[in-house]
């Protein structure tokens, strides 16, 4: 087993036994986030479905081949994994699934090439996965937007989009963070927790299906530590790709 691995199970179960497993979220922050009912997408005939967000649904894909269906364009994270899944089950939908995920993307960058990323490629069900980077960067001093700012700026993108796109289906992913792996500590808590209770404010006023990301990691920890399931605290293993991509097919009837 790899040392870094053997040194945050350690970590992991000294956590465990003391019963502080993963929680820096007071009860009054939880308390604050809305209650987003579980819902399920029912998919048609002919449906195009867009994967949009930063790297970790990016994940490698090339971006000069701007094609459906294929791997490459799909990148290797939990999009590419999603999508074949949809496209094994559902053979004979005749289903067209896009990624336009950018790395480093925050919620304005997505703004700024919304009309050729998503607005042209008309889908029927986007799926966002956005908000770490608005964070993470701000925590690091290279940007200087704020909550609010990315509050304001995810419901002006879903409104804009709403207009042009009135019966699309929308899907809105928690940004995740997982705690003490590398780019993640103490203090990104409890702030970061707001870019998340924004995320599902705004995923319930939207009548999205919410996907919580952060729950399923936080449960995959029971099974094995952090660094099993992200290189980071932010990006996924392959591992954590493969939890993601089946929660969002939960998504999915």
């Amino acid at each position: 087993m790899d040392a870094r691995i053997k040194k945050e199970r350690r970590n992991f179960i000294k956590t465990a036994a003391v019963g502080g497993l993963l929680s820096l979220v007071s009860p009054q922050l939880l308390s604050a986030a809305p209650d987003v009912k579980s819902a399920k997408i029912t998919l048609s005939e002919n449906d195009v479905i867009l994967f949009q967000g930063d790297s970790i649904t990016d994940a490698g894909r090339n971006r000069d081949n701007r094609d459906f269906n294929q791997a490459g364009a799909l990148g290797r994270g939990y999009a590419f994994l999603a999508a074949s899944e949809l496209l094994n089950k559902h053979a004979d939908k005749n289903l067209k699934i896009y990624n336009r995920g950018v790395s480093g993307n925050k919620i304005f960058q997505l703004a700024e090439r919304w009309d050729k990323d998503c607005l042209e490629i008309k889908p029927n069900i986007l799926s966002l996965l956005i908000g770490v980077n608005d964070y993470w960067h701000k925590h690091n001093g290279s940007y200087t937007g704020t909550l609010q700012s990315y509050e304001d700026d995810f419901r002006a993108l879903l409104n804009r989009t709403k207009q042009a796109l009135p019966d699309v289906k929308l899907i809105i992913a928690e940004p995740f963070a997982v705690n003490n792996i590398s780019a993640v500590d103490r203090t990104w808590y409890p702030e970061f927790d707001h870019y998340r209770f924004a995320a599902q404010r705004v995923a319930s006023d939207f009548g999205a299906v919410w996907i919580p990301f952060q729950k399923v990691f936080n449960g995959a920890q029971k099974k094995a530590p952090g660094i099993y399931w992200t290189t980071d605290g932010v990006h996924p293993s392959m591992a954590g790709s493969q939890l993601m991509a089946k929660e969002w097919l939960e998504a999915i009837k």
